[in-house]
């Protein structure tokens, strides 16, 4: 029996790893699942992560933990993205390896890119350039992650890796009007424009900025996908100081035509304008995805029907939707 302890199993990501996992589970794999909620197990508190660790000693560790919000939020609390990101990373990274923990799969982010990356970004532009300023605390923090994970790796031998996915999006997504990401927050703007008959959606930016998005299904499952790598192929594919591994669908679109998708799924028939004088951010971010197609992965979710099942989502779930 192999004991799997998900860190963030609330959070969108890692909700979707876990249904995998169960899925797993209930075709007869032999896995005993570990959860804790935040009021159980604060994971910026050491002393806390350190006792739960050494209790359980799980065999595997999944940290997609983490704190996160779009634009607006980070500009608004850098200090508390990079602090509790940076202690939730170091937390459960140490005192895994302190239990004795041989297998730790964390998640990142596209934004440990610099703002100016070629496009599409490979993973050798970690660390090359200047990051966004928008959301440099988290992108530091994450790269943070990154980092541990390769150090644990060359000093102790241990098989720490990392997975960089896109922007994310599905069930179980922040749809909250003042931290959320662009496309959760695009629809809920989008339903309640066209509830309450508003002629106009105004969003920020000129809707010029390419964006690349994933389902959180498929990151899942190429979460699990990653994880499960045989070491000979995982370290064939990677060096010891680039470690970490893209996940995205390959293509992506701008806001605008977004913006337009999201309309037609929710419905919405009025003006669609633009506010030039809030920020844009980074202009593209497209995930160079051939390290992990060479490996044998690729996304399978279209984001039409990604956007309309995250959209069934949020009207089956209005209420705790996190609005």
């Amino acid at each position: 029996m192999q004991k799997v302890y998900i860190a963030g199993h609330r959070g969108m990501v890692g909700g979707a790893i876990l249904r995998r996992l169960r899925v797993r589970k209930e075709a007869g794999e032999g896995i005993e699942l570990i959860t804790r909620s935040h009021a159980e197990l604060d994971l910026t508190n050491q002393a806390a992560v350190r006792g739960f660790m050494l209790a359980e000693r799980p065999d595997v560790v999944i940290l997609a933990a983490a704190k996160v919000g779009g634009i607006q939020a980070n500009n608004t609390y850098p200090a508390d993205f990079i602090y509790e990101n940076l202690m939730m990373e170091a937390n459960v990274i140490h005192q895994a390896f302190a239990a004795g923990v041989r297998r730790l799969l964390f998640l990142g982010s596209s934004c440990i890119y610099p703002r100016a990356a070629a496009q599409p970004m490979r993973e050798d532009a970690l660390l090359t350039g200047v990051l966004e300023p928008t959301n440099e605390p988290y992108a530091v923090a994450k790269i943070a992650g990154i980092k541990l994970c390769e150090s644990y790796n060359r000093q102790h031998g241990v098989d720490y890796r990392s997975v960089m996915p896109t922007n994310l999006y599905g069930p179980g997504d922040n749809f909250h009007p003042e931290n959320s990401h662009v496309l959760p927050a695009l629809i809920r703007r989008f339903h309640e424009a066209k509830v309450q008959g508003h002629p106009e959606v105004v969003i920020w930016g000129t809707g010029t900025p390419r964006r690349e998005f994933l389902h959180v299904d498929d990151m899942a499952e190429a979460s699990l996908f990653v994880m499960d790598l045989p070491p000979e192929t995982y370290g064939a594919n990677t060096s010891p100081m680039l470690s970490h591994i893209n996940v995205g669908c390959g293509t992506d679109v701008t806001i605008a035509e977004l913006a337009r998708i999201v309309a037609g799924v929710t419905g919405y028939t009025g003006a669609i304008r633009f506010d030039t004088t809030k920020p844009d951010g980074t202009m593209r971010k497209l995930m160079d995805i051939s390290r992990l197609a060479d490996m044998g992965w690729c996304a399978h979710i279209g984001l039409q029907d990604g956007i309309e099942d995250t959209y069934r989502w949020f009207m089956a779930h209005a209420a705790e939707a996190r609005m």
